[in-house]
């Protein structure tokens, strides 16, 4: 059996093993995710990623070069609607549990939120607030309050290491509940009226990088610089990492 040496790519391969619905039954757990452009992230920040208790992997083209690289076979579970975001979201509501919403602008998130109301009305959305923070103790206060307040579902969108530096400090501050980073979600949400995202026939055709650097100017330099530079690194990483 091939023998993992990449930390980033073992916690890939463990995560895979658990289904969602395993996942959401747990406690005391963080998540997170990675994509061709986050995982060029990651590898500068191994210790940071390598805290979270698990790492899903977010688009078909990661889940591809694990596949061709390490002969794993891996689930694409994003962080969106088309992801795990709708398990999450059903069984919370089925058993009325408590979901914190944290990132995006004050304004983007109450929009999501009324969204995410009207699909789930049993959920019970508390102590949701924008992802802005005047700096690190004020950031360590909330991650205090959410543990105090044994909020069963943290969604933290801060923006790739903010995000999970937060669901670090929350577990740290003795949080039980379960929490996962979400990348622009929240703000995905809050700007589509429909709620969707991305179109069927963008998922179905796995063109989701190409609508999103359509769609949003500012992700084309790190697509395409992820583009060339992934699959080196990634390769360099099977090899001699």
């Amino acid at each position: 059996m091939m023998r993992i040496k990449s930390q980033l790519v073992n916690s890939i391969v463990e995560t895979e093993k658990y289904d969602i619905a395993d996942i959401l039954s747990l406690q005391s757990k963080v998540y997170s995710y990675v994509n061709p452009v986050s995982y060029l992230d990651a590898l500068k920040h191994k210790e940071l990623y390598g805290a979270m208790d698990g790492l899903f992997v977010d688009g078909s083209l990661m889940a591809l070069a694990v596949h061709l690289c390490y002969g794993k076979k891996i689930t694409r579970r994003s962080p969106d609607m088309v992801g795990y975001f709708p398990q999450l979201f059903e069984y919370a509501n089925k058993n009325k549990k408590t979901i914190c919403v944290v990132g995006s602008t004050q304004e983007q998130m109450e929009a999501a939120v009324e969204k995410f109301s009207n699909w789930y009305p049993d959920v019970i959305w508390k102590n949701n607030r924008n992802g802005f923070f005047a700096d690190e103790s004020e950031m360590r206060n909330y991650a205090r309050l959410i543990a105090q307040d044994n909020i069963d579902f943290l969604i933290s969108g801060l923006g790739s290491k903010m995000q999970e530096k937060f669901l670090i400090m929350c577990k740290e501050a003795g949080y039980k509940g379960i929490g996962f980073s979400c990348g622009g979600f929240i703000r995905q949400i809050a700007e589509n009226s429909k709620g969707t995202y991305y179109p069927y026939w963008i998922n179905r055709l796995n063109l989701r990088f190409l609508y999103r650097m359509c769609k949003e100017p500012h992700t084309r330099k790190r697509y395409l610089i992820a583009g060339f530079v992934f699959p080196v690194r990634f390769v360099w990483e099977r090899l001699f990492g």
